[in-house]
């Protein structure tokens, strides 16, 4: 009786304390997210009261003009679209590819770890510096053309493509050994294995990495600067090699006119379009995703 008289004040106290800090750290954790939700919540809601008015089928039908109530958004909206779609079929294979090789093939020594060292690296490098990289490699040495839909396809690919890249790795690693194992002893070859087994279920984990590289390309604006791709251009790109706007440089130019009408109305119709584009590309993606995500399940 006496031992736990002596033992209960303290497990008590100790429980106390932990409650304590748990209930605050819950609290933490649950105002930085309202932060984050709130303010994001904020600014849509502002962009998309100033764009009441302007978003119209005629300001996604027409080309820019210097008038803001006849100003429309078609070629940079193609061209973003154009862009987009080449960077997925660039980044995809090639940093699948990398990861695969990386991951299944390559031996654990210090080539190996130098090239993942420098893949990680090159994740975090801004995204400037990779405009000059492609104004050097693709408009000086392979002669593209400034500002052509190619060039600017490869330019932000390789921007994006370390983030392909590290989470496919990811994505690959996160396959148990397990099921590789069994695939061998069925008498699969390395190449069936990878084929059959790890990519079906690294799919979802590579899916999600290329959706969120991909949500970061579009948005990007310093590298088409730095490849001189033209802020407004008033047709819509009919080849790879025609020079190309995006929509962030249009949204650029426009907040740069002296008009009030540009500023806010016409700005928040390209920002809310550009929203809508994100999330339209983001969403096939996803289903794209949970589709592989129920076959594995099956």
């Amino acid at each position: 009786m006496a031992a736990d008289t002596h033992d209960a004040p303290v497990d008590s106290g100790f429980g106390q304390v932990s409650r304590g800090k748990d209930v605050a750290f819950r609290l933490l954790a649950l105002a930085a997210t309202l932060v984050g939700i709130v303010s994001l919540a904020t600014l849509l809601t502002n962009v998309a009261v100033d764009a009441v008015g302007w978003l119209d089928w005629g300001f996604l039908t027409s080309p820019p003009h210097p008038n803001p109530y006849e100003a429309g958004f078609l070629p940079a909206l193609i061209g973003s679209i154009a862009i987009m779609l080449l960077i997925a079929l660039i980044t995809f294979p090639l940093g699948v590819g990398a990861a695969v090789y990386l991951e299944e093939y390559a031996n654990d020594g210090y080539l190996t770890r130098f090239i993942q060292l420098n893949i990680a690296n090159l994740a975090g490098v801004p995204s400037v510096v990779y405009g000059l990289l492609g104004l050097g490699l693709f408009v000086g040495f392979f002669n593209i053309g400034y500002g052509t839909v190619l060039a600017a396809a490869f330019t932000i690919a390789l921007l994006i493509l370390p983030i392909v890249i590290i989470s496919a790795q990811e994505a690959i690693r996160a396959v148990p050994d397990s099921q590789r194992q069994a695939s061998y002893g069925m008498g699969a070859t390395k190449w069936q294995t990878i084929r059959n087994v790890v990519l079906p279920r690294a799919m979802p984990g590579i899916m999600t990495g290329t959706i969120l590289a991909l949500g970061r390309a579009i948005g990007e604006t310093a590298p088409l600067i730095m490849i001189a791709a033209p802020t407004t251009v008033f047709g819509i790109p009919n080849s790879l090699f025609s020079k190309v706007s995006a929509m962030p440089l249009q949204i650029y130019n426009w907040a740069s006119y002296p008009e009030t009408e540009f500023q806010y109305g016409v700005v928040a119709a390209g920002v809310v379009t550009l929203l809508v584009v994100l999330l339209t590309i983001n969403s096939i993606a996803i289903l794209i995703r949970n589709r592989y995500q129920r076959r594995n399940a099956q």
